[in-house]
């Protein structure tokens, strides 16, 4: 029942993705700008990896209420972790790259309006019946189709960070390194589930 939500939150680990191209050597100025953001960011890169790993490690046949709550923590955490990623961006100044201040300014506002969509998503979690098995998997099907339209909102929220010098200086920084997320044995997941591809995905929570 959880398999395709699964499948959809780790194709919106988009900002952990973005963080994790090729590098070359850069203006001085860009790679401290890229340290300070990504010390701060790290803590919340791997809030939002636990929160994917719980919701995949969550067995498709667990009870609802099973499915319910782990479902509810990760989106909380993501949303959390996306409020504090945004502020980060705003801690460590517009970036020393052309249109630095509008990159800024655009990822702030843009992670923060993630954040409320995932809050929102938690409230539609929260709010499933689960004594009817039917009802729930209705529910949870929608709760899947809105969290495809909160990825396409996760990719444009980190578009610009990762474009150009600024995201290969990211992409030396440790605190901006993929953590490891892996489906466990009889876990919920697909075979892609521990991947993080840049795809629009339309998948769909079934009984």
């Amino acid at each position: 029942m959880n398999k395709n939500l699964a499948a959809t939150l780790s194709g919106c680990a988009v900002l952990v993705l973005a963080l994790s191209g090729c590098s070359d050597d850069k203006g001085d100025k860009v790679n401290d700008w890229a340290k300070t953001f990504c010390d701060q960011a790290q803590p919340q890169i791997q809030k939002r990896a636990d929160a994917n790993q719980l919701i995949i490690s969550t067995a498709a046949d667990s009870k609802p209420v099973t499915i319910k709550a782990a479902d509810s923590k990760a989106f909380a955490d993501i949303a959390a972790a996306d409020r504090a990623l945004a502020k980060a961006v705003e801690s460590a100044g517009a970036p020393p790259v052309d249109n630095g201040e509008k990159i800024q300014q655009d990822a702030i506002k843009e992670l923060n309006a993630t954040a409320v969509a995932y809050e929102g998503l938690k409230k539609q979690v929260d709010s499933l019946d689960t004594a009817n098995q039917q009802k729930f998997a209705d529910g949870l099907k929608v709760v899947s189709e809105n969290l495809g339209k909160i990825q396409n909102m996760d990719q444009d929220a980190v578009a610009k960070l990762q474009a150009g010098e600024l995201g290969q200086a990211m992409a030396k920084q440790p605190g901006c390194q993929t953590p490891s997320v892996s489906p466990k044995p009889g876990g919920s997941a697909s075979p892609k589930a521990g991947s993080t591809p840049v795809t629009k995905s339309t998948a769909s929570a079934k009984p």
